[in-house]
């Protein structure tokens, strides 16, 4: 195969800041290339597009692939990813009419025709020309469980500091003297319709290092902020504290967690009017299901007699667990090949997305009696898959699935019915026919198996005769999964690129 990379194709290079440890004695002539923002290094990125413009721009090819890869990339088809709240399906949509964005809503029946009809809730761009202001969404927190009130994150042109305006649902209104918190870098979250959890900028003293939350504040509606009842305070050095209140399923919690570095984190619990630290690592991610703590471990952890792998997933009732109990059930172990990608909650179950040997796999738990029942759930066999529980009151979810032979799709299924609903589906940009997805493996010097994908021509004849794009990547715990390009399918895989 003639192998071609990415930069040897593109030639066009983009530079990020960073520190090669070299010998002292050594001098790097290219440093310069690291003020990225330097007009040397920006003159010399002109230079090196210009020769690759050059280059491309005289074949004859160049003029048809570019035009069509330019309709691809200018196409305005996307699928509005909805949540559901109470009876509706909320969506936040932009395009070039609604620069700021349209918070909207429907039903499921108008959702699953191609184009539905959408009740605006909050339309952004006018309310930012009332006000003068430029907001950005930056997202909604619901009362539960009647759903009826959220407290809105607004930011000016999109940074991380917001101001929260209390929102009520059923007038489309913000509420008059209602819940509002001024611009910072604030966490709210709602203890109950009339309380809410705060971490924000509170003076002198109350932020970390790091510019965020250092306390955490009950503030009851209608009294000034600053009677506000502080609850938890963290180190300055710490870099967040933030609450989080989960009413699902019956079970009210509320959690404080105290982000003590980026992957190390304390995880409090109120117990009657006390926050009670949870013994546990303090690099595990703790979540509740019901009666259950679930917790997903990062590192070892040795407890109870017994030792649990980095990367598993643990389940106990929270009442034995509080109680002192160390023995938990195993709901997910890892292995050489396997790893949990997450886990969503419905009804009655837990669904476990898994990656196993690169490629998505979902589990289905149940609660049996004393025990967990593992059903798997179908899936394509080269795709990647994200699924997310539709709400509390059913067992309907919906499923993600793309491919490098198959666009964005988006299904309704509802467990224990083995049939789902093609609810959306992005266009096919190249055409597919003849084409086949393959799993290999290259073996390292130190006997590492790498697997790697192979999409080509079906029954492609292996005389190294096939320009061959490849392309790999490992960092940050990120794995690079099958996915759907339009791009390197219309001007590659349809030529006979491999």
């Amino acid at each position: 195969m003639r192998l071609y990379s990415a930069a040897s194709l593109c030639l066009s290079l983009v530079f990020s800041a960073m520190t090669i440890a070299q010998p002292a004695e050594t001098a790097d002539p290219f440093v310069w290339l690291e003020d990225v923002h330097s007009e040397r290094a920006l003159t010399w990125v002109r230079a090196q597009n210009a020769l690759t413009e050059q280059e491309l721009g005289a074949s004859p090819d160049f003029k048809p692939i570019y035009d069509r890869l330019l309709a691809i990339f200018d196409s305005k088809a996307r699928i509005p990813a909805v949540t559901k709240q109470g009876d509706f399906y909320y969506n936040f949509w932009r395009d070039a009419q609604h620069v700021r964005g349209l918070w909207r809503r429907t039903t499921l029946s108008e959702y699953r025709k191609e184009s539905p009809a959408w009740e605006t809730v909050l339309d952004l761009d006018a309310l930012a020309a009332a006000e003068k202001e430029n907001w950005v969404w930056k997202g909604s927190i619901w009362l539960r469980p009647d759903n009826a009130r959220c407290l809105l994150n607004l930011s000016r042109g999109g940074g991380d500091a917001v101001v929260v305006r209390e929102f009520d649902v059923p007038s489309k209104s913000f509420v008059a003297d209602g819940f509002y918190l001024p611009e910072g870098k604030t966490n709210v979250a709602w203890r109950s319709r009339e309380s809410v959890y705060v971490g924000t900028d509170f003076g002198p003293g109350s932020k970390t290092d790091s510019g965020y939350a250092r306390i955490v504040k009950e503030w009851r509606r209608g009294t000034p902020l600053a009677a506000a009842r502080t609850v938890f305070e963290g180190a300055t050095t710490d870099v967040s504290m933030s609450a989080r209140v989960s009413d699902r399923f019956g079970f009210h919690r509320e959690f404080i967690r105290r982000a003590i570095t980026f992957y190390s984190s304390e995880t409090h619990l109120r117990v009657g009017e006390k926050f009670v630290k949870l013994d546990l690592p303090v690099d595990a991610l703790v979540d509740t299901f019901k009666e259950f703590i679930t917790i997903t471990l990062r590192s070892p952890w040795a407890v109870g007699g017994r030792t649990y792998a980095a990367g598993a997933l643990l389940a106990a009732p929270w009442d034995t667990f509080l109680a002192g109990n160390r023995n938990f059930d195993v709901l997910f172990a890892p292995a050489p090949r396997t790893s949990l990608v997450g886990v969503t909650t419905t009804r009655e179950h837990l669904i476990l997305t898994e990656l196993d040997n690169v490629r998505s796999r979902l589990s289905l738990l149940t609660r049996a009696g004393s025990t967990w029942q593992r059903t798997p759930l179908p899936v394509p066999e080269f795709g990647t898959v994200s699924v997310s529980s539709i709400d509390e009151d059913s067992d309907d979810y919906f499923l993600n699935v793309t491919g490098f032979l198959t666009p964005s799709s988006l299904y309704l299924g509802t467990i224990g019915q083995e049939k789902r609903e093609l609810l959306k589906q992005l266009p096919a940009f190249f055409n597919s026919d003849g084409l086949a997805v393959s799993q290999h493996e290259a073996v390292s010097p130190d006997g590492t198996r790498v697997p790697y994908f192979q999409v080509s021509r079906t029954g492609l004849k292996l005389d190294g005769s096939h320009p061959t794009l490849l392309y790999g990547y490992g960092g940050f715990e990120i794995s690079m999964t099958p996915a759907y390009s339009a791009g390197s399918g219309a001007a590659w895989l349809e030529r006979g690129g491999v």
